[in-house]
């Protein structure tokens, strides 16, 4: 589905910022001059994204979690951060 490989590690990029959001109750990604209110699913995946954990690492974490199998939660986890880095949210 995508070039993402095992050992790839996803990070914010400089003036990025995930965040909760506590006056609305929820959690918000921050980058210049936009803001994207952040949805369960997607904020237990950003709060695995710390520069360090590879996407083998959070599919892994994800899939215990939420007692799923990995081949189910990869494509979603992938999906999703590809599309934060089309909008330049994330660094792959």
């Amino acid at each position: 589905m995508s070039d993402l490989g095992d050992d790839t590690v996803p990070k914010l990029p400089h003036g990025v910022k995930f965040r909760e959001d506590k006056a609305r109750g929820g959690y918000i990604l921050v980058g210049p001059e936009r803001i994207y209110n952040i949805d369960g699913v997607s904020v237990e995946i950003l709060k695995r994204v710390d520069g360090a954990a590879s996407i083998q690492r959070i599919v892994a974490d994800l899939a215990t979690v939420f007692t799923a199998e990995e081949a189910v939660i990869r494509p979603d986890v992938e999906a999703f951060l590809i599309d934060l880095r089309d909008k330049q949210m994330v660094v792959l």
